[in-house]
Formats: C-alpha cells, sequence, structure tokens
C-alpha cells in the first residue's frame, strides 16, 4: 500500500511538472518544479522540528501519560505522536522487529505503551504505578 501511494506521488508530481511544460513552457516546469520543492522542505522542517524538540529531552518522558493516552487514536503516524510528547519513546520490543513498541512514563510513574506497525499506531495501553499496600509510608 505504501509503495503505490509512492507511485502515485510521484506520477501526480510528473503530471503537474508536464501541465507547466504544455501551459507555460519551461518557465511552468521552473514554477510547478519550485513549488514541489517549497512542499518538501515544508514536511522536512516540521520533522526537523519535531526531532528537535525530542532530542531536547529524556527518552521515554512524558509530561502527563493521562493526556497522552487520551490524545491517541489508531491510525496516528510515530513522528505525530513524538510531537505529543515532545519526546521519543523508549523501546521495549527487539531493534527492527514488527511491531515496534516504545513506551513514555511521566513523573508520576504512569506509562503509556504504544504498539506502531510499520510507523502507524495500532494499539496502546495506558498503566498507572501499582500503590504501595505495605503501610510504610
Amino acid at each position: 500500500m505504501r509503495f503505490l501511494i509512492k507511485i502515485a506521488l510521484a506520477l501526480v508530481a510528473a503530471a503537474l511538472l508536464y501541465w507547466g511544460y504544455t501551459e507555460f513552457g519551461w518557465a511552468g516546469v521552473a514554477a510547478v518544479a519550485g513549488g514541489l520543492m517549497m512542499w518538501l522542505l515544508l514536511h522536512f522542517t516540521r520533522l526537523m522540528t519535531v526531532m528537535r524538540r525530542a532530542a531536547q529531552r529524556p527518552i521515554g518522558h512524558v509530561d502527563s501519560a493521562v493526556m497522552l493516552n487520551a490524545k491517541l487514536h489508531a491510525g496516528m503516524p510515530l513522528v505525530a505522536v513524538i510531537g505529543l510528547t515532545r519526546a521519543l519513546g523508549e523501546l521495549t520490543s527487539p531493534a527492527d522487529e514488527q511491531p515496534e513498541v516504545y513506551r513514555w512514563t511521566d513523573p508520576g510513574g504512569a506509562s503509556v505503551l504504544a504498539r506502531f506497525t510499520h510507523g502507524k499506531l495500532t494499539d496502546w495501553g495506558f498503566k498507572r504505578p501499582e500503590a504501595d499496600t505495605s503501610g510504610n509510608e
């Protein structure tokens, strides 16, 4: 499916370039190429901003696991979740295997465990810290 999307985007870009050439000549090609380059730079800048913010925080940290749990929905890309948490998740699954499982923990000990398949959120779970039942304070 992802392969088909990449092919479709390439075909749309080629069609736009062809349209620019047939309507306006080489000036149209330059204008369309400039627009495509701006679109690519916009997405690259957004990705770098998210990663720069995430690099400034500890891995697996989130301000509130409860709020993160409430904001997640199936199909979210990993980059969007990193943008919400402003931190990279702690990888809990074996490296380079699908699905990838990441954990984010808040200062109170509550955590969200999220499973991603091919970069898309499939499911997640919220875990509260265990209460101390020994009576010691």
